[in-house]
């Protein structure tokens, strides 16, 4: 993690997507044209980002993000990308909630203009808690932080999916329901399992994430809790940040139907997975921050719901960051990054804290 590349993450041409955006808002705007077209350098591994600016005879200059379905090419790290349906949970949200999500300004579903369908929202400018390397490493902005500094900002997450949670109905997001039968929960670990299965097609399987899904079905909740609307990749690695205050909520292209549990096991689990390969390379990472115990209590008063078998959350959201890092590591095999080991468990990171909850022993 210390010395590796960044993978792979897209074959486009950025050169061509900007001036194929610019004939896209030409027509749109007439007069106007895009300027400063980039990809910025913390772009995903999934759906990809453009930066660009707008400029038109009548000011001022509108800064502006895209965002564009994977490209197919890129060997994608999920096999669908469903644009207008990210589109219509950043519009439900925002109409619905206290939370900061930015203005979607166009929605393209015909995938000539670039190549497949995108969105254009308002740029919110701030920071980002970084992924490469990750914020729980030295040298970075919230890891420079004062304790107080991030409390502040631990607390102002938590409250993102508090609010999340209690303020969007239900019955106006019935459209984030997964297909299949049974529960909400049931279904959110059939989609998990049958991605897994897209994951492994052709390639050699993973003991360890098919040893995870048995021990959720042996620690399946008796109570799944009530329903309702997930952001799906719950992190802070996901907001801008003003300061220590969030500015902007990000991609929400994981967004269910789901027990509030998911969410928040999503949350802990991948602050421990940065922490865990910190430690691992020798530095102390933030051991203080994002506490299980403390986001479990105050996400508790903050709704007034007690969280329940967060053992079998964070598991769950373990399994499920192992099976994205297995397609992650599948693609860098693709892309001739890398070679597949004798035992596949090794290509997943966190191989070694997935087994202990497994065990019954990471907690």
């Amino acid at each position: 993690m210390a010395t590796a590349p960044r993978p792979r993450t897209s074959t486009r041409d950025p050169e061509e997507l900007a001036r194929r955006l610019t004939a896209w808002l030409a027509a749109r705007l007439p007069g106007a044209k895009a300027t400063g077209v980039r990809v910025p350098e913390s772009n995903g591994m999934s759906s990809e980002t453009l930066l660009f600016d707008i400029e038109h005879p009548q000011p001022p200059l509108q800064a502006c993000a895209l965002r564009v379905a994977a490209d197919p090419s890129a060997y994608t790290i999920f096999p669908v990308y469903d644009l207008p349906r990210q589109h219509r949970t950043m519009r439900l949200v925002a109409e619905h909630t206290d939370l900061p999500v930015p203005r979607v300004l166009w929605l393209e579903e015909d995938p000539v203009p670039l190549g497949a369908p995108f969105f254009v929202m308002e740029r919110v400018e701030g920071r980002v808690p970084p992924d490469v390397m990750p914020y729980t490493y030295e040298g970075n902005w919230l890891h420079a932080a004062s304790d107080a500094e991030r409390a502040h900002l631990e607390e102002a997450s938590i409250r993102l999916i508090a609010h999340l949670h209690d303020q969007v109905p239900v019955t106006e997001a019935e459209f984030l329901a997964l297909p299949g039968e049974g529960s909400p929960l049931r279904r959110h670990v059939d989609a998990q399992r049958a991605y897994y299965h897209w994951v492994v097609d052709g390639l050699p399987r993973s003991p360890l994430i098919e040893s995870a899904f048995d021990r959720l079905e042996e620690w399946w909740p008796g109570d799944e809790g009530e329903t309702v609307l997930n952001w799906g990749d719950a992190r802070i690695g996901n907001v801008i940040y003003d300061g220590f205050d969030p500015a902007a909520v990000l991609d929400w292209e994981m967004a269910a139907l789901a027990p509030r549990e998911v969410d928040l096991g999503w949350m802990i689990y991948l602050h421990r997975f940065f922490q865990d390969l910190t430690v691992s390379f020798g530095q102390e990472g933030l051991p203080g921050f994002l506490r299980r115990d403390r986001i479990e209590e105050r996400y508790a008063q903050l709704t007034g719901h007690t969280p329940r078998s967060m053992d079998f959350h964070t598991l769950y959201a373990a399994l499920r960051h192992a099976i994205v890092m297995l397609r992650v590591a599948y693609r860098q095999v693709h892309f001739g990054e890398a070679a597949v080991p004798e035992d596949p468990d090794m290509l997943i990171l966190h191989h070694a804290s997935l087994a202990a909850m497994v065990q019954d022993s990471y907690w």
